[in-house]
């Protein structure tokens, strides 16, 4: 993802030393620059920068009073910039999520923007959870089958569908994990998947459904991966949600419910 970055400060060489050290990032696009106050308001708000490095000190409308005038909830994540190190108490206190000290030497620039990219990445996982969330809350009623019929050795068995743990695709037969059971059947997932109601099963991968009570834990994995811990100690691996489960549930919803991945 590309951090959209705004550069504020009144003094043209300050400018120009931060987006130097930018121009090394290919994750980062410098998106507009300000030499005053009130022109940085303009630009938080027209263009929603992610992240802003801000002057505290500029004629007429300083660091601070930008912060004020856009709101601590609005203000994009912000790293002050001055060449006082008096204000460094008050640009925390400010929710800064870092302070740098004219003249900045690379290596503390590292490692404040490194924090701004972790902050960033916190607060999409937050809002990543936070949609997927609602779009299971909104879905509407529909009446699904309490009980699945399964074939079995010649004969059919019946299962609560609240008994299932979980179920998994292998090739084209289906298994279904019910405590220390199984049943394994030919069929697809998505066959399975359609007499199952949403608010109860979650596809979390092409080849896994999991009953949503199941679920104690949902973790941050690697390369945009997570993992799902069930109740039993089971780990499950999620695809990546929120280019793809929380999306689909959020063009599905206002029809039928389902929860496919």
């Amino acid at each position: 993802m590309t951090i959209r970055a705004l550069l504020v400060d009144d003094e043209p060489l300050a400018r120009r030393a931060v987006r130097r050290f930018l121009a090394k990032k290919t994750d980062v696009e410098v998106v507009a620059e300000c030499g005053d106050g009130e022109s940085a308001v303009h630009a938080i708000q027209s263009l929603r920068p992610d992240l802003v490095f801000l002057d505290v000190q500029m004629p007429e409308m300083d660091g601070f009073q930008v912060l004020g005038s856009i709101g601590a909830g609005e203000m994009p994540i912000t790293i002050f910039v001055t060449a006082y190190d008096r204000f460094a108490l008050r640009a925390f206190d400010a929710n800064a999520i870092d302070y740098l000290l004219k003249p900045v030497s690379q290596a503390r620039f590292e490692r404040a923007l490194v924090r701004a990219q972790q902050r960033m990445a916190e607060h999409r996982n937050h809002e990543e959870m936070r949609r997927l969330l609602a779009s299971l809350q909104k879905l509407s009623a529909q009446e699904y089958p309490k009980r699945l019929a399964i074939p079995k050795n010649g004969r059919i068995v019946f299962e609560d569908t609240k008994n299932i743990d979980w179920i998994e695709a292998e090739g084209s037969y289906v298994r279904l994990h019910v405590g220390n059971r199984e049943h394994e059947f030919r069929g697809t997932l998505s066959e399975i998947e359609g007499k199952l109601s949403p608010a109860d099963f979650l596809r979390i991968h092409r080849s896994t459904i999991v009953n949503i009570q199941r679920i104690r834990e949902i973790q941050t994995w690697f390369h945009g991966y997570h993992r799902v811990l069930l109740e039993d100690g089971t780990e499950l691996r999620m695809s990546r949600y929120q280019d793809e489960i929380a999306r689909r549930l959020g063009l599905r919803c206002t029809g039928r419910r389902v929860g496919q991945a």
